[in-house]
């Protein structure tokens, strides 16, 4: 299995009625025992799949698979996930391809609350964050899922896909231990406007409720930011800057943390 290419390298998989090229990005999900009915197990993979899609930087590829990809999303069964992707495709199928570029640099690749990498909102800049990022790698290659190096394993779009791939249990458990994360990410989204807030309500609709807890958390994590031990950086408030594409830990921390990841030379996407 291989993951997620960068973009403009298509990988979809899904239903007979979504073309090669989508396809090849909707691959269908490995089968694991839960108490979904097979059904419900396909569903869940292709709306985990289309959210993995739509999240991505949209290149010209994906930019010219919009009407596509929108037929896929309106053929979904009635749920929450499916009226959420369906009010993204709306406004995603509108836009002009250089506008809907900006806006995907502008709000992933600019503001530090809506920054796409998972383990950045848990850890932060700190050594913690290379065990995260070794340990979730490690997560991938024991389900048989190696990925590349053109992307931190970390990065939603990965995640969403291994989810689908393997299925709704140990799947999922990434997004489920960075719920906070994902519901920051929300929170943020939603207070810029941005349709891709969408986007997250839909995957956020696919798991358990927030508990008071969490919410208490995410609320504090928006105030204070997340962990910052030995990278100096400017408040969390500013929210303006892009996390780096590639970890480095400090000089100090043991070799065996740094994870064998490098981002492409222009940057995430």
């Amino acid at each position: 299995m291989s993951p997620l290419p960068s973009p403009g390298a298509g990988r979809l998989g899904g239903p007979p009625s979504v073309p090669a090229m989508v396809r090849t990005r909707l691959r269908a999900a490995v089968r694991r025992p839960s108490r979904l009915s097979p059904g419900e197990i396909r569903d869940r993979a292709l709306v985990l799949r289309l959210l993995s899609l739509l999240l991505q930087y949209p290149d010209p590829e994906l930019a010219a698979a919009r009407p596509t990809v929108a037929a896929a999303a309106a053929a979904l069964p009635a749920s929450p996930a499916a009226t959420e992707l369906i009010a993204f495709a709306d406004w995603f199928t509108a836009q002009e391809p250089d506008a809907l570029e900006r806006h995907y640099v502008e709000t992933f690749d600019l503001r530090r609350r809506s920054s796409l990498y998972l383990t950045y909102y848990l850890h932060g800049d700190t050594r913690r964050r290379g065990m995260a990022l070794l340990t979730l790698a490690q997560r991938y290659r024991a389900a048989g899922w190696e990925i590349g190096g053109g992307e931190l394993p970390d990065h939603l779009p990965l995640v969403l896909e291994f989810a689908a791939l393997t299925g709704p249990g140990s799947g999922e458990a990434p997004l489920r231990q960075h719920r906070r994360g994902l519901e920051l990410i929300h929170r943020a989204l939603t207070d810029a406007d941005s349709p891709y807030r969408h986007l997250l309500a839909a995957l956020l609709s696919l798991m358990p409720p927030a508990t008071e807890a969490d919410l208490a958390a995410v609320a504090e994590l928006a105030a204070a930011g997340p962990p910052d031990e030995d990278v100096g950086m400017d408040p969390y408030a500013g929210g303006t800057f892009a996390p780096p594409g590639t970890f480095v830990p400090p000089e100090q921390a043991p070799p065996t943390l740094v994870p064998p990841f490098t981002s492409s030379p222009d940057g995430p996407r």
